[in-house]
This record gives structure tokens, C-alpha cells and sequence, in this order.
């Protein structure tokens, strides 16, 4: 267990976990310079200087907590954000499915209150608002959480933190669920976060949380997850001690086929017996130690596979280029930025890409400069290739794209390895 927190950098200016406060010296994958993945470029802007900054993932030696340093405050990243979640159809179904079952589980209704943080273009809470249930998100970027409000969804603009939540619990009470969706990846100080949850979380309240699971990322070789926007990849081992040092207790566990291989976690206060171990936080948790997760030996290696794919997708677009054939991306998420400018794929092997959010659409991708046009552009070029580079949501794209195969045309993944789809 971790015997103290710190967070102070030491003299010598090396980085620290933001964890526990041990100095960090391992490479867990280097990933060189990159801009941040969501600051997409306007037209005026394309001979203007870029700021890129390290991509160095280090592992913790002393709580094994995979993580980068915080280049950039999150209020830079977050307060005008490019994502927004109700673009993805196949996430509004997996967050309306996740609405009705934790309804049912926690026997939520028009008593209860239910609070996201992260809550983003109200994607999830529009479903309990469909059923009656009090809600309120917690929003950080102030152009997104408009968007919920549009839709009735009431939002707070705010990080969140022990402060934001000592206020949210005395303006609205606490809630009996308190979740949040892919931000605790995205959380710089996980202490003050963590702390906050148990600040507001009613008293028999449970908090559901969904992060990727760094066993699959490692697994499947994800190396295109990692961007500055993530700061910490997390391990249920690593999630479990975090948790138990402020006091909460995870209860139960899922795992999910979201972005390439998720967990939600259940947690409660450390002191609340009503709720139940289901086994399957033990069960995963053998899972990681059999993988080699609970030591450092097992964070070896990733490395060495992440330039394998590098080399081979680099080797498929310079090849279908020497041949004659084009070749256009297929949207234009964050994950994709960390490919391109991992691999310095520009133009010269990525003619376009297209994405469905207006917001992206006429910018060009950071650092790369490819240009993001709207999907009808694939239709009126007829590419040979189309390379998905959400490749979590391949197969939402390829159903809804499937008219490529009109002339021909094939779609390619790059993760976790090269492929070219049948």
C-alpha cells in the first residue's frame, strides 16, 4: 500500500507519480513530440508555428501507475472542447443501454439524483432525463455544456475537485449515482479528484466510473490511445488503491468492449456493508497479476511492439501509393493524431479525412495538416482505401460506408496491427 501522498516535484525537476509522489524513472513507451490530439488547425493558421510536447509514458515503480506528465493545465485543454459525444451513435445506444440497467440495479426514480461528471453534450443524462430522473452534469468545457443545456440537461460549467464538490453537495444535495465516463484518464490530480467523489457521493451511494483498461490497451497494442488529454492508463490495481486511500471500496467490476476494452468499476464508501463483492473485482484482478501487471518486469516490451506496427503501416501506405492507389482517412479522433504523428504519416500518404462533426469538418488534423472534409467526400472520390482510424467504432463505420465496396473500394484498421478488412 502506499504509506503517503505527495505531490511536490523534487529539486532535481524529475517527474513524480501523480499518484503517490515516487520519482519516476521507468519508460513505458516513448512516443516522441506531438501536439495536443483535439487542437485541430483553421485554414488561417497552417503556417503558423504548432506547439508539440513530449509523449513519454512512464510506469511508477512504487504503485505501478502508468502515467505522463502534465504538460499542459487542463483548463488550456478543456475549457473550449472539439468532442462531442452524441456524434458517435453507437455510444448514445451504449449509454442508454447503461441508463436502464443501472436504473433497474439501483432502483433509481423521481426521488433519486443522479450526477455525471464529465457530462459533456448530455449523450447519457438525456436518458434519465427521458425518465424522470433528477440529474445534473458537471461540465468543464463551456461550449459543450451549452449544448446540454439546449437539450434541458441541467450542467454546471466547472472542474471537478474537492472544492467543486463541497459546493455541488450544499447547491443540490448528494447524489445516490455519481458517474463519469472516460475522465478519470483525463484527470491531472487524481487525489483532489478521488477526494471529491467521496466528498459528495450520498451516503449509501454508489459512483460507476468507465476508463479503458490498460491490460487490453497493452494486449492489443493501443498505442494510439495515449495523448497528452490522458494523463494517467489504469489498471484495476491501480484504480483499486487510489480508491482505498480516500476511503471508497470497489464492489464489482464489468468489462466492456468500449474503445477497445473498458472497465466499469461500482464503488462505495469503505464503511457501507449493504454493498455486496460480487467476486469480479478479484476475478480480474488475478487476471492482471497473471498478465504480469503487479510488477514491473510485465511493463516490459510494449515498447518494441508499438514500433513493429509503426514500420508496417507505414509499409502498406508507401506500397498502395508506389501502385497507383488513394487513400483517405475515415475520421478524425484523438486517438488518430497520436498515429499520424507517431508515424509522420501526412498528405503524401493520406490524401483526406472525414468526420461527421461540423465542428472538425474544414480544419485540418494537428501537426499533419490533412485535411478533415465532411463524408460525402468519399463518395466523390472513390478512394481504394479507407483507413478507420477510430478503429473502435469500425464496426458502426463500415456499415455506414459500406457503399464503397461500389467500386471496389476497401477499409483498412491500423490497430492492432495492419489490416485490411475482407
Amino acid at each position: 500500500m502506499v504509506a503517503a501522498i505527495q505531490t511536490e516535484r523534487p529539486a532535481d525537476s524529475r517527474p513524480v507519480c501523480r499518484f503517490c509522489g515516487a520519482g519516476l524513472t521507468h519508460t513505458f513507451v516513448d512516443l516522441g513530440m506531438s501536439p495536443l490530439c483535439e487542437s485541430y488547425i483553421e485554414a488561417r493558421q497552417l503556417n503558423s508555428m504548432e506547439r508539440f510536447y513530449p509523449l513519454h509514458v512512464r510506469v511508477c515503480h512504487e504503485c505501478l501507475l502508468v502515467q505522463i506528465e502534465e504538460y499542459v493545465a487542463a483548463e488550456d485543454i478543456y475549457s473550449d472542447y472539439a468532442y462531442f459525444s452524441s456524434y458517435s451513435d453507437s455510444w448514445v445506444e451504449h449509454a442508454r443501454r447503461y441508463v436502464q440497467a443501472v436504473t433497474r440495479r439501483l432502483g433509481l426514480g423521481s426521488g433519486s439524483l443522479v450526477m455525471e461528471i464529465a457530462s459533456n453534450d448530455g449523450y447519457l443524462l438525456q436518458h434519465f432525463v427521458a425518465l424522470g430522473i433528477p440529474c445534473r452534469g458537471i461540465e468543464p468545457a463551456a461550449n459543450i455544456a451549452r449544448v446540454a443545456e439546449e437539450r434541458g440537461i441541467p450542467t454546471t460549467v466547472r472542474f471537478f475537485g474537492c472544492d467543486a464538490a463541497a459546493e455541488l453537495a450544499r447547491e443540490f444535495g448528494k447524489p445516490d449515482l455519481l458517474l463519469g465516463n472516460n475522465v478519470l484518464a483525463h484527470v491531472p490530480d487524481l487525489n483532489d479528484f478521488v477526494g471529491g467523489m467521496k466528498r459528495l457521493l450520498g451516503p449509501a451511494g454508489v459512483i460507476t466510473l468507465e476508463f479503458p483498461h490498460l491490460q487490453r490497451l497493452m494486449a492489443e497494442n493501443q498505442f494510439d490511445t495515449i495523448y497528452h488529454e490522458h494523463f494517467s492508463y489504469l489498471s484495476l490495481g491501480a484504480v483499486e488503491r487510489i480508491f482505498a486511500h480516500h476511503g471508497l471500496r470497489l464492489f464489482d467490476v464489468e468489462e466492456l468492449g468500449t474503445h477497445g476494452g473498458s472497465l466499469r468499476i461500482y464503488a462505495c464508501h469503505a464503511q457501507d456493508a449493504r454493498k455486496q463483492d460480487t467476486g469480479e473485482v478479484a476475478r480480474i484482478r488475478a487476471g492482471e497479476r497473471a498478465f504480469g501487471l503487479d510488477s514491473l518486469k510485465g511493463y516490459e516490451g510494449f515498447e518494441r511492439r508499438v514500433r513493429d506496427t509503426k514500420n508496417k503501416l507505414l509499409r502498406f501506405l508507401i506500397e498502395a501509393r508506389e501502385s497507383g492507389k488513394t487513400v483517405a482517412g475515415y475520421g478524425a479522433p484523438g486517438k488518430g493524431n497520436t498515429l499520424l504523428n507517431y508515424c509522420g504519416i501526412r498528405t503524401d500518404y493520406l490524401d483526406y479525412t472525414v468526420d461527421r462533426s461540423p465542428h472538425k469538418q474544414g480544419r485540418y488534423t494537428p501537426g499533419t495538416h490533412i485535411p478533415i472534409l465532411p463524408p460525402e467526400r468519399i463518395r466523390e472520390t472513390r478512394p481504394d482505401y479507407v483507413l478507420i482510424l477510430p478503429w473502435n467504432l469500425k464496426q458502426e463505420i463500415t456499415r455506414s460506408m459500406a457503399y464503397i465496396r461500389e467500386w471496389g473500394g476497401r477499409f483498412v484498421v491500423p490497430i492492432p496491427a495492419v489490416e485490411v478488412l475482407p
